[in-house]
């Protein structure tokens, strides 16, 4: 992940259950999570509008088989 191991991540998440504390981590969890689903959002209404301003091309036409020219 990243190239962080497990020690390092557990030292990270050690420091930061320090700073912040246990009764704000639910609260900062909680932000984090929300602003990913608004990230995640915008992303796919950008996606779709540009889905929906994408031209669409026309199938070729099949040309006429040479049975239809010969009736």
């Amino acid at each position: 992940m990243f190239g962080i191991g497990s020690t390092e991540l557990l030292v990270i998440l050690f420091i930061i259950l320090l700073v912040f504390g246990s009764k704000k981590l639910p609260e900062l969890a909680q932000g984090l999570g929300k602003g990913i689903r608004e990230f995640k959002k915008a992303t796919n209404d950008i996606q779709e509008e540009l889905d929906i301003n994408k031209p669409i091309s026309e199938p070729k036409a099949k040309e006429s088989d040479s049975t239809d020219s010969k009736a």
